[in-house]
């Protein structure tokens, strides 16, 4: 008997067009760091990672989507920096944009969140620090950042404002491929509007 395929599964919020455009500006605009850029269609906020689930979980998953989106309305998104990541991470791990912290959109995730742990879905964890939305733009390949000496290492520390409006979030496919992973909306659910 063949063993169900198994998909490696998040939940997120997909960025307008001109926002990626702008992100992947900055890509470029950035110093050669031993990075691993992400592709700008693939620039996403991810809101709960869940990992591989089968088909039955994947519905499920589905469902608990769509209930969380119809108890959030829409509201704005301001990323205000591009900087390190994770915060405090020495050797850093990614070049990422940091959002602002917003009630609507920690009420969300955490929506998503508890709704998640309560169900028979496995692999969903509780995050032990407050949620602050972010864009991973790279992954730094942390041996050869480690080469260059500290002084010549670039900060990277820029102020930025660009906001969007949220109106939907997507239960996302992760397919880890060589080149980088492929991305697939499995399921798009609008908030309340």
């Amino acid at each position: 008997m063949l063993k169900a395929m198994r998909k490696r599964i998040f939940i997120a919020i997909n960025l307008p067009e001109e926002i990626k455009k702008k992100l992947s500006e900055y890509q470029s605009k950035l110093p050669d760091l031993p990075i691993r850029w992400v592709k700008k269609d693939n620039l996403h906020i991810t809101l709960v990672f869940l990992g591989y689930l089968n088909d039955e979980e994947i519905l499920e998953v589905c469902k608990i989507t769509e209930e969380a989106a119809s108890q959030n309305s829409s509201f704005f998104i301001n990323l205000k920096k591009i900087c390190y990541g994770p915060p405090k991470k020495m050797p850093p791990r990614m070049v990422w944009t940091e959002g602002e912290k917003s009630e609507e959109l920690g009420k969300l995730q955490s929506d998503l969140e508890n709704s998640l742990l309560n169900s028979s879905v496995k692999g969903t964890e509780s995050e032990a620090r407050p949620y602050t939305p972010h864009i991973t733009l790279g992954r730094i390949r942390t041996w050869e950042f480690r080469k260059i000496e500290q002084e010549e290492r670039p900060a990277i520390d820029e102020d930025i404002s660009l906001n969007f409006e949220v109106n939907s979030i997507e239960v996302m496919e992760s397919e880890l491929k060589r080149g980088g992973p492929d991305y697939a909306v499995l399921e798009s659910i609008p908030l309340k509007s």
